[in-house]
Parts: structure tokens; sequence; C-alpha cells
């Protein structure tokens, strides 16, 4: 008896289990449906000198170049002009970063250099140290290292041999953080809001809803489209990396947008699985004309005695032919979508440019329920 009901109990929560898995597989987690503001990258940017250049630097015309090494030259007690600065193995880059929201001082940072004159290859080069500045004009990071770069140039007697852009190349973990920063989610209310990546009022909604339910209070409230505005309370206050954890856990069903987009250079179409299409006829076909010439030579046999008139002609013969398809026709029913059509279109070995035709027209002819996006 215990056995049984230990089975049954097994069956039970088994059952459980798949019903709570069926529930929660059209939800999203909030934290993949947009971020929290003031969650933000900071651009970082600045100059410097690549030396150890293969002669393939900037040329010494290049004054940007000159005055710049000669600058480098100065903090080391070298007094050379610029005018006097001759050299093909250094080049003026600049240099980019991504500092991220949360970076403390000795973090490193990827970095990319891009030739900033007119050197050929920055292969085997070495960055000088180079400050890296924000917008505000403050130093944050220093860069510094040999640079990777993923091709290479060389050229000799007018003959070029050159495997992708030899000019721009970047260094692993060759920024170091001097100044760290911290993202500010905390507003002076003691609220955060969270921004939608694609906004929308429904999902703004149920986000809300979501989270009022998972905490048990009324914190949450959809402030318009894009944000929702959570207050903090103030025993979480103390502990708001938890408290926003438990935020980004909720799942929600995130309402979409019909939406067909088309990119017309590739040929691709891509489309939701519900998008529907309202009754509508289709019919498509092409029309070839194909116009052909052939040149012969006309040779006049026996005429040639006496007869000074008698030359050889060139003769042009042309034809043309005109080949007019039947083009297939095509109802949709009521309950059709967009990958019904597409695929009824594919059994009639229609191509995906005719199909990209197609979407447009049934578009503009209103029958189409969706945004269509060209690329």
């Amino acid at each position: 008896m215990a056995r049984r009901a230990g089975v049954a109990l097994a069956v039970a929560f088994g059952l459980a289990l798949a019903t709570a898995a069926l529930a929660a597989e059209g939800t999203t987690r909030v934290k993949d449906l947009g971020k929290l503001r003031g969650w933000r990258e900071n651009a970082l940017v600045g100059y410097g000198i690549v030396t150890g250049l293969a002669g393939t630097g900037d040329s010494p015309t290049n004054a940007t170049t000159r005055q710049a090494l000669s600058n480098v030259f100065e903090k080391f007690n070298l007094s050379i002009p610029a005018s006097q600065v001759q050299s093909r193995n250094v080049a003026v880059v600049m240099v980019s970063a991504q500092m991220p929201p949360f970076a403390r001082a000795g973090d490193s940072l990827d970095v990319t250099v891009s030739s900033a004159g007119d050197a050929r290859s920055l292969v085997g080069g070495t960055l000088l140290v180079a400050p890296l500045q924000a917008a505000n004009g403050r130093t944050y990071a220093l860069a510094q290292g040999p640079i990777d770069v993923g091709g290479y140039r060389y050229d000799a007697n007018g003959n070029v041999v050159q495997k992708n852009h030899p000019t721009v190349g970047s260094i692993p973990n060759g920024a170091t953080v001097e100044v760290g920063v911290t993202a500010q989610t905390l507003s002076p209310d003691q609220t955060i809001t969270f921004d939608l990546t694609d906004p929308d009022y429904t999902t703004a909604s149920r986000i809300a809803t979501a989270i009022n339910a998972k905490l048990g209070a009324s914190l949450a409230r959809a402030r318009d489209a894009e944000g929702v505005e959570i207050s903090v309370p103030s025993d979480q206050r103390d502990q708001l990396v938890s408290f926003v954890s438990r935020i980004e856990a909720v799942g929600v069903e995130p309402d979409r947008r019909a939406r067909v987009v088309i990119d017309e250079r590739t040929g691709t179409v891509v489309a939701g699985g519900d998008v529907r299409i309202a009754p509508v006829a289709i019919s498509q076909g092409d029309l070839k004309i194909s116009i052909s010439t052939y040149n012969s030579v006309s040779q006049p046999i026996g005429l040639w005695g006496g007869n000074s008139g008698v030359r050889t002609a060139l003769v042009s013969n042309s034809t043309i032919d005109v080949n007019e398809q039947l083009g297939p026709g095509y109802v949709p029913p009521r309950s059709n979508t967009v990958a019904d059509l597409v695929q009824s279109l594919a059994r009639l070995k229609t191509n995906t440019r005719d199909v990209i035709s197609i979407l447009r027209a049934i578009k503009a002819a209103g029958a189409l329920h969706a945004e269509l996006v060209v690329q």
C-alpha cells in the first residue's frame, strides 16, 4: 500500500513538473527583454604612435607623424625639431575601446587600433602608451602593446599582395583601466527603471504585472511603452543586487508585433510564423523576349569574269523569340499565414526574388497585416 502511494506521489510530482514546464515554455526572462536604465557602455578614444614597422609606416612628409614623434622625443629630453624627423617605421593611429558599465581600476579592455595617416600596414608594430578619454575629456584608461593584425600587405616593383585590411588591428586586453566607473541604476527617489529593447505597451504592462505578482506588492508600474518603474523597498536598498536578480528572473510572455523583414541584397525573407494574410488572389508569370542576330557571308561563285561590281556581302539574319510562361495562380484560405504562403510558393517553384515581389504586392493590396521592413 505504501509502495502504491509512493508511485502515485511520484507520478503526480512528474505531472506537476511537466505542467510547470509547459506553462513556462512561452515565457521569457525579464533580463532578456531589456536592461536597467543607467546600464550602458562608455566609448573611449585616443591617439597614439605605432613603432617598429618595417618601412610600412607613414611617409616622411606626413606633418602629423613628424610632430607627434618629436613630442615623444621631447618627453625624454631629446629636442629634435619636427622638420628633422624622418622615418617610415612609425605611424599615427587612433585608438578606441568600450568601457563596460561596471569597471574597476586595473581591469583590462580590448583595444582597436586604426591608422590615421598614410601607413601601408601596421603588421609587426607596437603601440606606445596612449591615454583613452571619454566624452567628458577625462582619461579613464591607458593602452599599450603589440598589435595583432589579421592581414598583410607587401609590394615591390609595382606588384602588390594584400590580405584583409592591414591598417586596422587589435590589442586583446591592451588597455588598463585607471579610473573605475559604476552604473547608477538607483535614482534619487529610490526607484529603478527597466527599459525594454523593443518598446511595447502590452509587454511593459505584462512585465509590471508579473513583477508585482512575484514580489507580492504593487512596486512596479509601466510608465510608457519603454520603461517600467520599480520602487525599491527600504529593507532592500542595501541588498540591491539580490533585489534586481529576483526581478531579472521573472518570466513574462512578451507581445510580438507582426513584422516581415526582407533583405533584397541577399534575397532573404524572415517573418513570424503567425503573421496573417487576408484572402487574396495571386498570379505571377514571366514574359521573356529574346532577339538573336546571326551574321553570314555571301560569296558569289563563278561571276568573277569581268564583273567588277560583284563583291562579297555580309548578311545579318535576326530572329525574335517571345516566350510567355503561364504564371501560377494561388488563393490562400482565410486562416493562412505568411509561412503557409511562402511554403506554397516554394512548392510552385517560385524563386526568392519573386516571393519578395509577391509579398510587397500583397502589402500594397492591404492584405498583409504586418509591418513590412525592407533592408
